[in-house]
C-alpha cells in the first residue's frame, strides 16, 4: 500500500527517471565495452592471434564492427596507440552519461520530497485541533524534515545506485555469458546463498531503523520544548535537569543508531567474503577451461572474464547492500505516510453540500450542546442559552470547568457530540469553514506572533488584502501604531520567533490590531492573565473597549470591566451552566459567581479607588 503512495509521489517525473535510466544504460554499456577493449590490447601487447573457434564469435563480431578497422592489419605501435584512444573516448563519454544519469537522479530526489513536504504541511493544516494535542510538536516537526530528508534518499542517491548498478550487471552478465556460459551460470548458482542470509538482517533493520526514527523524534520534541521554555528552566534553576533529560534521551537516539549499524554493517563483510568465496571458486573452475589441452577458452578472454567479474562485484555488492541501506528510508516513509494517512478530519467535517455563511444577522444559540475529548469523560454537558447581535456574553468559571471548549465549538475547531450549534437558526455544520470561520475574530490569552514583519502579523493571512492605511488605522485602534513606529524598521521590523523583539503588553496590542484589520461581526476573546504595568494595562484595555464596540462577543472574561458591562454572564462548573443573568443580579443572589468574583475579582476592585 505505502509503496504505491511512495511511486504516486515519484510518478510526475516518470520522464527523468526514464532519462536516467537511459543514461545510466549507456553508461553501463559503454562500461562493459571498455573491458572488452582489453581483448585486442592483450592481443597487441603480446602478439596473439585467434583462431578459429577460440574466441566466442559474438564478441569477435563486436569487436570486428566497432572496433576492428583500427586494429586489424595495422603495426603494433599504431593498434596500441588506437586501442588506448579508444579506451579514452569510451570512458570519457561513459562519464558524462554517469553525470547525466545522477544529475537527473538528484533533481527527482528534490523535486519528490518537495511535493511531500508540501503534501505533509497541507495535509496538517486539515487536522483538527485534537490531533496536534496529542502528537508531540517534535514528533511532527522531525516527520516533517528528518524523515521526508531520509525519505528522499530512496529517490536521489539510492534510486542512483539501483539504476546504475541494475545496468551494469545486466552489461557485465551479458559479457560473462558471451565470453563463457559455464562460469556465468555457475557463478549464477551461487548467489542465492547469499539472499537467504541477508534475510533476517533485513528484517532486524526494519524494526531497528523505525524504533531509531522515534527516538529522534523524542530528542527533538525535549530540544523544542526546552527552548521554547527557556525562561521557566531558568527561572526555576533547571538547566541541569534539562540537560539530564536531553542526555537521555540523546542516549536512547545513540544506542538505537548503534544497533541499527551493528545489524548494517554486517551486510559489508559478508558480501566481501561471499565475493571472494565465488571469485576462488571461478578462478578454480576457469584456470581448467582456459589451460591444457582441453582448453575451451583464450588466455586473453579468460583475463578479460576474470577483470569483467571483478568489475562486478562492485554493482552486485551495492545491490546486495541495497535492501540494507534503503530500511531506514523505508521506516521513514512509512512513518510519513502514517501522518498522510490520518483522516483530515476538517476537511471531513464539512458535509458535501456545505455552502457559504450568508452573513451574521440576528442570533447564535446553544442547543443543548454536549462534548468530549475522545476517551475522556464530557467536558460540557446540556449547554443551552442564546447570544443576540451585539450582546457581550462574558464566560466565567473555575479552571477546567469548559470555558475555552465551549467558545472552540463556535468556529468549529470541535463539533458537539450532542446538540447544535445554529447561526441565525441554521446548524453551523452547514457551513462552508472559510466562510464561517470568516465571520469570527479571535484574540487568545496566549498571544500568537511569528518571525514576520509587524505589518504582516497585522494583516495575517491576508497581507494582500489590505492597504497599509488600513493597516496603520487598525495598529492606531489598537493603540499600537506608536511602538510600532519607534522600531527601527516600524511596520517593516522583523518581530522574531513568538514575536521575541516586543513586549507581552505590546504583543496583546498586535493582536487587538489584527483583529480589528478582519472587523468581525463575531468576536471570541479569552482575557489574558498576564501582569501588565498599569500603563500596559491601560492602553489594552482601551484598545479591548474599541474592539467589542458593535460586535456581538464571547469572552473567558478575567477582568472586572469586561464582567461589569456584560448583557449576560454565563458562570460554567464542570461542564454545565450552573448561574446566568446580569453581573449585579448574579452578585446579589450569592452563589457559585458571588464567590468567583471575590475570588477572581475582589484584588482589582480593591485596588480601584473610592
Amino acid at each position: 500500500m505505502r509503496t504505491r503512495r511512495l511511486l504516486f509521489f515519484l510518478r510526475p517525473y516518470a520522464p527523468l527517471v526514464a532519462l536516467s535510466l537511459v543514461a545510466a544504460a549507456i553508461s553501463s554499456a559503454l562500461d562493459g565495452f571498455s573491458f572488452i577493449l582489453l581483448i585486442p590490447f592483450l592481443r597487441v601487447v603480446f602478439g596473439a592471434t585467434v583462431p578459429d573457434g577460440g574466441m566466442p564469435n559474438a564478441v569477435e563480431r563486436l569487436l570486428d564492427g566497432t572496433v576492428g578497422w583500427l586494429l586489424n592489419d595495422r603495426p603494433v605501435d599504431v593498434a596500441f596507440r588506437n586501442v588506448a584512444l579508444i579506451i579514452l573516448v569510451v570512458v570519457a563519454v561513459k562519464n558524462v552519461a554517469l553525470y547525466l544519469a545522477r544529475l537527473l537522479s538528484a533533481k527527482v530526489q528534490e523535486r519528490v520530497v518537495r511535493d511531500m513536504r508540501n503534501a505533509l504541511y497541507a495535509h496538517l493544516q486539515g487536522m483538527r485541533l485534537d490531533y496536534f494535542q496529542r502528537t508531540r510538536g517534535g514528533q511532527l516537526l522531525t516527520r516533517m524534515l528528518a524523515d521526508t530528508e531520509q525519505t528522499k534518499q530512496l529517490f536521489g542517491d539510492h534510486l542512483a545506485t539501483l539504476l546504475q548498478s541494475v545496468a551494469q550487471v545486466v552489461v557485465y552478465l551479458a559479457i560473462l555469458l558471451t565470453l563463457s556460459p559455464q562460469l556465468t551460470l555457475l557463478a549464477l548458482l551461487l548467489a542465492p546463498a547469499f539472499v537467504v542470509t541477508l534475510r533476517p538482517i533485513l528484517r532486524r533493520l526494519r524494526r531497528g531503523a523505525r524504533a531509531t526514527l522515534t527516538e529522534r523524534g523524542e530528542l527533538t520534541s525535549v530540544m523544542q520544548e526546552t527552548i521554547a521554555g527557556v525562561r521557566l528552566v531558568k527561572a526555576y534553576g533547571a538547566e541541569g535537569y534539562e540537560r539530564r533529560r536531553f542526555g537521555a534521551a540523546a542516549e536512547r537516539y545513540a544506542r538505537g543508531i548503534i544497533r541499527v549499524q551493528r545489524a548494517a554493517l554486517l551486510t559489508s563483510p559478508l558480501s566481501e567474503t561471499y565475493g571472494a568465496l565465488a571469485t576462488v571458486i571461478l578462478l578454480w573452475v576457469g584456470v581448467s577451461l582456459a589451460t591444457g589441452s582441453a582448453a575451451v577458452m583464450r588466455p586473453e578472454a579468460f583475463v578479460t572474464f576474470l577483470f569483467v567479474a571483478m568489475r562486478l562485484m562492485v554493482p552486485a555488492k551495492a545491490l546486495a547492500s541495497f535492501p540494507a541501506q534503503v530500511q531506514l528510508g523505508l521506516a521513514a516513509s512509512e512513518r510519513v505516510f502514517e501522518v498522510l494517512e490520518e483522516p483530515p478530519l476538517e476537511a471531513r467535517a464539512e458535509s458535501a453540500g456545505a455552502r457559504p455563511v450568508p452573513g451574521f444577522a440576528n442570533r447564535i444559540a446553544f442547543d443543548r450542546v454536549g462534548f468530549a475529548y475522545d476517551g475522556l469523560p464530557p467536558v460540557l454537558a446540556d449547554v443551552s442559552f442564546e447570544a443576540s447581535k451585539g450582546e457581550i456574553v462574558a464566560i466565567v468559571g473555575p479552571s477546567g470547568a469548559g470555558k475555552s471548549t465551549l467558545v472552540d465549538l463556535l468556529p468549529r475547531f470541535y463539533d458537539p457530540a450532542a446538540g447544535r450549534v445554529l447561526l441565525d437558526g441554521v446548524d453551523v455544520r452547514e457551513y462552508a469553514l472559510a466562510s464561517l470561520r470568516g465571520l469570527m475574530g479571535i484574540v487568545s490569552q496566549e498571544t500568537v506572533l511569528f518571525n514576520d514583519t509587524a505589518a504582516a502579523n497585522i494583516a495575517y493571512g491576508a497581507v494582500e488584502r489590505y492597504t497599509r492605511s488600513q493597516i496603520e488605522a487598525a495598529a492606531r485602534a489598537a493603540n499600537a501604531h506608536e511602538f510600532i513606529a519607534r522600531l527601527p524598521e516600524g511596520y517593516d521590523t522583523m518581530l522574531g520567533e513568538r514575536g521575541a523583539r516586543v513586549s507581552g503588553g505590546e504583543r496583546q496590542r498586535i493582536a487587538i490590531a489584527r483583529a480589528l484589520l478582519r472587523d468581525p461581526p463575531i468576536l471570541i476573546l479569552d482575557e489574558a492573565t498576564s501582569a501588565l504595568d498599569t500603563e500596559s494595562e491601560r492602553l489594552v484595555q482601551e484598545a479591548i473597549d474599541r474592539l467589542l464596540a458593535g460586535r456581538t462577543v464571547f469572552v473567558i472574561a478575567h477582568r472586572l470591566s469586561t464582567v461589569q458591562h456584560a448583557s449576560q454572564i454565563l458562570v460554567l462548573d464542570k461542564g454545565r451552566i450552573v448561574e446566568r443573568g446580569r453581573h449585579e443580579a448574579l452578585l446579589a443572589a450569592g452563589g457559585v459567581y458571588r464567590r468567583l468574583y471575590e475570588l477572581q475579582f475582589g484584588a482589582e476592585r480593591s485596588a480601584q479607588p473610592a
